[in-house]
């Protein structure tokens, strides 16, 4: 029996055994080692060859990752690891670190119970490290840590053992102040990185090797020891000693949560139902006979299988050949195969018991943050997953020959199912296929993945996505319907700032609201209580609160003035763009007695009108994406590259100088952003490290409104002014 074959049994055996399996997630900021890590993981389990480990990049398997020499997608794999005695499961997911396939990360934590955080000895705590830790705390998923590349300081920066020191402390400092600030209240002191208990490993994922306290006691191999082994040119002699899969499996085993641990605290957190209904109980208890619950974190297309969903079972055992019911799409499927996976394999099994990450081909229609459940149990679904940022660059994408077309449809909505971070907006009529992304390497590699699935395409310069909103207030207007029965009397004015970003931040969920306790949230945030008590909706960050008090008839048209609000947000009055950071009042209405008068015909257009009058009133205002801007580079090229930010309508927010080099920290336009690249390298003649994070939108400026509502009117074939107030209130 080859050992691999011998790897798939042992894997086939302990996935019922959740106590002996650990889920986990390796993240970090962009190149700070997480592949490479990856890898030597693999080759410690003896999935791969421990020469190629490193270079191999056995889950970046797809060719743009390849070519690119970055992670894109989300790669899963399964091993087994011996720890004191007994053999343990791990299921691991390497994420990408680049900012525009932060989605990836989102979806990943879902699926797992623990995360192993990879910080560069040399860079130490980046923006991005700080982004995919706040996801993963977020979803209750416990972190480990680990400083990469530490030869480094001692090759490259000679630093002393007390520099050395110092250098660690610092950056696990960092990372428990970001614990403190973020993780569960309950779980703060038991999930801090602690070198004493060897929660913290140190090490080199491209020599191989690594070292944690337990390993130092084990060993009796001390730091100073390792100083002279990468002085002395022998990191290969200390890999065999100190192999790094040894000590982070060991330490992921150890202080990692299993499913059956993690589930107790993790269930309540992302599930709305009855914590004490079957399904509940089946879920916290990790009970393999349990209904069935799986959430889908992932979904590709394969040549030859179709669809693959990819996804935890939280509940109850997948079984190839049964039915299964998409709570979200409201259809049912059939199962043809279930398995785990195995890099770019995938391993057929019969079942798949709670606690495991699963694969199944025949889940038809279904997409990422999809619940699935067997037909006689439509058990709630669970929550939503929040993506942090949100689209703001696109694309026009066209097919080269027209016999293309419908393949180019079929194709558009494959992609957008891979990937739910990107925005496709297909337009029957004009034949304008729009494709929105993270960023311009976002939208580069979904181009060349539609090119890859047989249609070539042409695609149109990127345009950057705006948002609408007020700067001042306005109202009571009156909005009338088109029979002149029914009317109703808005307010508006812009949403409160501290709601507003906890909106953009995602710490408060959208949606209609029901219940009381919402009211609280908005207080929290600076909003009035009568206002906090009469929200009804929340809806592309905005609010719609009804202050009206006795209106006839109200609650019969309730949904069909939500529905309207809803719809006027989705196109604003100036640009056709989504607006945000409004807040609407419904402080009067006259509605005809007979409900033939007051249907959808008569409420859905006098509700829109009250909306874009009340905003043509109340100083219409584009806002546009941001972007935070960090930069590291030599002193000597500081002028030339904070030229480069300002040249671009950007302002420098902070620096900080280390040494020799300065960190640049700004906040640039997204609109200004095309081809920073090449001019930030040549700026700094190619000695600078830089990175972006998403930062929401800001108003912009008062002198280019008017040229660039101008230039996205005629994009879309709009006249070339918005039409004033007047055009909507009589």
């Amino acid at each position: 029996m080859s050992r691999r074959s011998k790897m798939i049994e042992k894997i086939k055996d302990l996935m019922y055994k959740p106590d002996q399996i650990r889920n986990i997630g390796i993240v970090a900021h962009i190149d700070h080692g997480k592949t490479t890590l990856s890898d030597n993981l693999l080759a410690g389990a003896g999935m791969i060859s421990e020469d190629l480990a490193g270079d191999q990049r056995f889950l970046d398997f797809d060719e743009q990752e390849q070519a690119r020499g970055i992670t894109i997608d989300a790669a899963n794999v399964s091993m087994v690891h011996e720890f004191k005695g007994q053999e343990y499961l791990i299921n691991l997911i390497d994420t990408p670190g680049h900012v525009d396939f932060g989605g990836d990360v989102t979806r990943a934590m879902r699926a797992v119970d623990g995360s192993v955080v990879v910080v560069c000895a040399v860079e130490g705590v980046m923006p991005q490290t700080e982004t995919v830790l706040r996801q993963s705390l977020k979803e209750h998923v416990k972190p480990v840590l680990f400083i990469n590349k530490v030869d480094r300081l001692i090759n490259e920066l000679k630093l002393t053992p007390e520099e050395l020191q110092n250098r660690f402390v610092k950056i696990i400092a960092e990372v428990n102040k970001l614990i403190k600030n973020m993780a569960p209240e309950d779980k703060v002191d038991e999930w801090k990185a602690d070198v004493a208990n060897g929660s913290v490993a140190f090490g080199s994922a491209y020599h191989n090797w690594a070292i944690n306290v337990p390993m130092m006691q084990k060993t009796g191999i001390t730091f100073k020891d390792i100083i002279d082994y990468c002085n002395e040119d022998k990191q290969k002699e200390l890999a065999k000693k100190v192999p790094i899969s040894e000590v982070l499996l060991s330490m992921v085993v150890e202080h990692l949560p299993s499913p059956k641990e993690s589930q107790a605290y993790r269930v309540p957190h992302i599930w709305d139902g009855d914590l004490e209904s079957p399904e509940g109980k089946g879920m916290i208890s990790c009970d393999p006979n349990g209904p069935l619950a799986v959430m889908v974190t992932n979904v590709s297309v394969d040549k030859h299988a179709g669809e693959i969903a990819t996804g935890r079972v939280y509940g109850g055992t997948i079984s190839k050949g049964t039915e299964v019911y998409l709570v979200g799409s409201h259809s049912k499927s059939r199962v043809q195969q279930v398995g785990v996976y195995f890099g770019p394999e995938r391993v057929n099994t019969d079942d798949v018991p709670v606690g495991n990450i699963v694969y199944i081909a025949g889940a038809r229609g279904a997409i990422a943050g999809e619940t699935i459940c067997s037909p006689d149990t439509h058990i709630v679904e669970f929550e939503g997953l929040d993506h942090i940022s949100e689209p703001v660059v696109t694309v026009a994408v066209e097919a080269k020959n027209t016999k293309d077309l419908p393949k180019l449809i079929e194709v558009l909505r494959q992609v957008a199912k891979e990937d739910p971070t990107i925005k496709v907006e297909i337009n029957e009529e004009t034949g304008e296929h729009l494709v929105s992304g993270m960023g311009e390497l976002h939208l580069e590699v979904i181009s060349y993945r539609i090119n890859e699935k047989g249609v070539e395409i042409t695609t149109s310069e990127p345009i950057v996505v705006y948002r609408e909103t007020v700067a001042g207030k306005a109202g009571p207007v009156e909005g009338k319907s088109p029979n002149k029965h029914n009317r109703f009397y808005l307010e508006v004015e812009p949403m409160e700032p501290e709601l507003f970003a906890a909106y953009q931040a995602g710490d408060l969920k959208e949606g209609r609201v029901k219940g009381k306790e919402a009211a609280n949230d908005f207080m929290e945030y600076g909003m009035e209580k009568e206002e906090a008590r009469r929200v009804w909706d929340v809806y592309s960050k905005s609010m719609f609160i009804n202050m009206t008090r006795g209106i006839q008839y109200l609650d019969e048209v309730k949904e069909l003035l939500l529905e309207g609000f809803e719809s006027a947000m989705d196109k604003g009055p100036i640009a056709d763009e989504i607006c945000m950071g409004l807040k609407f009042k419904l402080v009067d209405a006259k509605l005809h007695e007979d409900a033939v008068h007051r249907g959808p015909a008569q409420v859905l257009p006098a509700i829109r009108k009250a909306i874009y009058g009340s905003m043509m009133l109340a100083k219409p205002t584009l806002l546009e994406p941001m972007q935070k801007v960090f930069i590291n580079v030599p002193q000597d090229y500081m002028g030339s590259c904070t030229r480069e930010v300002q040249n671009r309508r950007g302002t420098i927010v902070d620096m900080q100088q280390h040494n020799d080099m300065v960190t640049i920290e700004s906040k640039v336009p997204v609109a200004e952003m095309f081809g920073f690249a090449g001019d930030i390298r040549s700026a700094a003649e190619g000695r600078c490290l830089w990175s972006t994070e998403n930062s929401g939108f800001e108003r912009l400026p008062n002198e280019l409104q008017r040229n660039i509502i101008k230039e996205i009117r005629q994009r879309k074939g709009l006249s070339e002014e918005p039409y004033g107030p007047d055009h909507y209130l009589e």
